[in-house]
C-alpha cells in the first residue's frame, strides 16, 4: 500500500497566520495611515472630514522650518552619539575580556547577568529613579558631593541643559551596554576556534588577536549593532519624556517627544506629527543605507565581480 504523504509545510503557514494578521492590523495599517495623513489637514479632536492639501508638502515644510524640530533633531543626534560611542567601546572591551581563552575568569555568568540587568528594568522606572537622584535640594547626588567636599551647598543639576542631556545619554549608555555586550559575545563565539589557535601559534598577542582576528570576523554583528542602535537612538522617547518632559529649555527634547507633543498636546496637530514621523523614517532609512554601504564587505564584492566576469567570459568562449 502506498502510504499517504503528510505535507508539513502547510503547518508553517498556519502558524504564521496570527503574526501576519497582527502585523497587518497593528503595524502596517498604522504606518500607511500615518503616511497618508501627513498630506492632509487632519488636526484637533472630533474632526471627521479629512481633506488632502493643495500643496502636498506643506506639512513637511512647516515641520522642517520649525525651530523646535531642528533643535529636537540636533538633541537626538547628540544624545545618541554621546551614549553609543562609550557603549560600543565598553561592550567591545568586555567582549574581549569574556571571550579570551587565555583569561580564566571565574563566575562569568554572574558578571554577564549583572551587566545585562539594567536592560531588564523598564525605561520609565530608570528615568524616574535618576530624576529623584538629582533633585534639589535633597537628593543622593547632592548628599554624596557635599560629603566628598566637591560642593558646599545643594546644586540644581536639572536646570542646566547640558547636565540634563548628559544624564539622559548616560542612562541610555547604562541600560544598553550589557545588551550590546551579549550580542557581540554571541558573534565572537560563532568564530571558528581554529582561527584563534592559528593566531596564537603565529605569536599574536591579545590586542593583535582582538583587532586583527576578532573584529574582522564580527563585522556583520557590528553592523547589526550599529543599525539597531541608530534606529533606537533616533526614536528615543521614553527616557527623555519621563525624565524631564524634554526640558529644561528643550535640552532633552528629542524628535519622538516633539512628535508626541504635536499629536497629543495643544492643538492636536496630527498631520504635522505624521509629517515629522515620515521625515524621521526617511532619515533613518537613508542613514541605514549609508551605513550598509560603508560597512559592506569589499572582499566578497570583489570576489563576486570576478566570478561574474569569469562566468561571462566562459559564456563568450562557449558561444
Amino acid at each position: 500500500m502506498n502510504k499517504k504523504k503528510v505535507r508539513y509545510a502547510k503547518y508553517g503557514y498556519i502558524f504564521c497566520i496570527p503574526f501576519t494578521v497582527a502585523f497587518l492590523i497593528f503595524s502596517l495599517y498604522p504606518i500607511i495611515y500615518t503616511a497618508v495623513i501627513g498630506f492632509t489637514d487632519l488636526k484637533g479632536l472630533g474632526m471627521t472630514e479629512i481633506h488632502f492639501l493643495e500643496d502636498p508638502l506643506r506639512n513637511f515644510k512647516t515641520v522642517l522650518s520649525n525651530p523646535s524640530f531642528r533643535e529636537a533633531f540636533k538633541n537626538t543626534v547628540v544624545i545618541w552619539i554621546t551614549n553609543f560611542i562609550p557603549q560600543i567601546a565598553l561592550a567591545l572591551l568586555l567582549t574581549a575580556w569574556f571571550t579570551d581563552r587565555r583569561c580564566k575568569i571565574k563566575g562569568q555568568g554572574i558578571f554577564k547577568v549583572l551587566f545585562y540587568m539594567p536592560n531588564i528594568i523598564t525605561a520609565a522606572t530608570v528615568a524616574l529613579l535618576f530624576n529623584q537622584m538629582f533633585q534639589y535640594p535633597m537628593s543622593p547626588m547632592n548628599d554624596l558631593f557635599m560629603t566628598l567636599g566637591i560642593i558646599d551647598e545643594p546644586f540644581q543639576f536639572l536646570i542646566h541643559g547640558n547636565i540634563a542631556k548628559g544624564i539622559v545619554a548616560f542612562i541610555q549608555f547604562w541600560m544598553w551596554y550589557g545588551y550590546t555586550m551579549i550580542i557581540l559575545i554571541s558573534g565572537v563565539l560563532g568564530i571558528s576556534p581554529e582561527i584563534f589557535e592559528a593566531a596564537e601559534v603565529d605569536g599574536a598577542n591579545k590586542v593583535q588577536t582582538f583587532f586583527l582576528v576578532t573584529i574582522p570576523n564580527i563585522k556583520t554583528i557590528l553592523l547589526f549593532t550599529l543599525i539597531t542602535s541608530l534606529i533606537g537612538g533616533l526614536n528615543m522617547f521614553d527616557i527623555p519624556q519621563t525624565f524631564l518632559l524634554g526640558g529644561p529649555d528643550n535640552a532633552t527634547l528629542t524628535t519622538s517627544v516633539f512628535i508626541y507633543n504635536q499629536a497629543f498636546k495643544g492643538s492636536y496637530m496630527y498631520n504635522r506629527a505624521a509629517a515629522a514621523s515620515l521625515i524621521m523614517f526617511i532619515i533613518i532609512c537613508a542613514l541605514s543605507a549609508v551605513t550598509f554601504f560603508l560597512m559592506r564587505d569589499k572582499d566578497d564584492e570583489k570576489s563576486a565581480k570576478r566570478a561574474a566576469m569569469a562566468q561571462t567570459k566562459q559564456k563568450g568562449e562557449n558561444a
